[in-house]
């Protein structure tokens, strides 16, 4: 008897359990949010501050000056290009090993990933390696006029490279979890297979497309590794704003290093900010 009464005092009770319980839930949350706050909210800030040091007008001088202003849109359009083959060939991959069963389907489904394991330096000598000017198939580009490495195709082709799995790895999912029965009403309706796509499948989708397109576009934004190896890096002509930076720190501009990279922040922020909304609303 006496060693079930001390075996029921050592045992906690559910009521001490219960008090002891949010003292736990409060440290993990406080340890998540410390950690969060440290590794990103410190380094925007920090950024901010040096970015908006010398006031709006010095800001506004450092991104309205030509080298700057022409990185900046050569970021933009070529994110936005990479964005939309990646939204069509992302989609169309993703229906390909959602869809069917081939050989070398579980292959082609691990290769998808590569990108991300691959150095984005590696990238760009491969880029380089099969289309640079000393290549066979560069000369054959050369030839015909067309110029790839050194130039914003590059550029784009380095981009698609390294977000390729963003769109796949975010449809894929959705792909999975949709009811089928839709698409077999309307095959048995005589609706072909593009038709049945198109018009049930599509509209399912399209939230997962645009969410891993505009991922595709924030991760873009400040590519470095891959684009300063195949671009050449000529101001206004195949600079990005990401090699921007990096020339800017290196002649010892802090200052307008800080101006452009709070810019490429304030986008990749916004264009997250929609993607989350998105992801709300369509579980909500």
């Amino acid at each position: 008897m006496s060693t079930t009464v001390e075996l029921s005092e050592a045992r906690p009770t559910g009521r001490s359990r219960a008090r002891g319980q949010p003292l736990g839930k409060l440290g993990l949350r406080g340890a998540a949010a410390t950690y969060l706050l440290v590794m990103v909210a410190l380094p925007v800030a920090t950024l901010a501050r040096e970015g908006l040091s010398k006031g709006l007008a010095e800001l506004g001088r450092a991104l309205v000056h030509p080298v700057a202003r022409g990185a900046v849109f050569l970021t933009l359009e070529t994110a936005l290009v990479m964005a939309a083959v990646n939204a069509v060939m992302g989609t169309l991959i993703a229906y390909v090993l959602v869809r069917y069963r081939f050989p070398g389907r579980k292959l082609l489904d691990v290769l998808i990933d590569l990108p991300f394991a691959i150095p984005t330096l590696v990238t760009g000598m491969m880029i380089v390696t099969l289309l640079g000017p000393r290549a066979a198939l560069g000369q054959l580009f050369e030839a015909a006029g067309v110029r790839v490495v050194y130039a914003p195709p590059a550029i784009i082709l380095a981009l698609l490279f390294v977000t390729l799995p963003l769109v796949v790895r975010t449809v894929q999912p959705v792909l999975h979890e949709l009811d089928r029965a839709d698409e077999e009403a309307a095959y048995t309706l005589g609706a072909s297979e593009w038709t049945t796509f198109r018009r049930v499948t599509l509209p399912a989708i399209a939230p997962a497309i645009v969410s891993g397109a505009l991922q595709s576009f924030a991760r873009a934004l400040g590519e470095f590794g891959s684009v300063v190896v195949v671009a050449g890096n000529i101001p206004r002509r195949t600079l990005t704003a990401a090699v921007h930076v990096f020339g800017e720190v290196e002649s010892g501009d802090v200052h307008a290093a800080s101006a452009m990279s709070l810019v490429l922040v304030t986008i990749s922020f916004c264009v997250v900010l929609v993607v989350s909304a998105r992801q709300r609303g369509a579980h909500g």
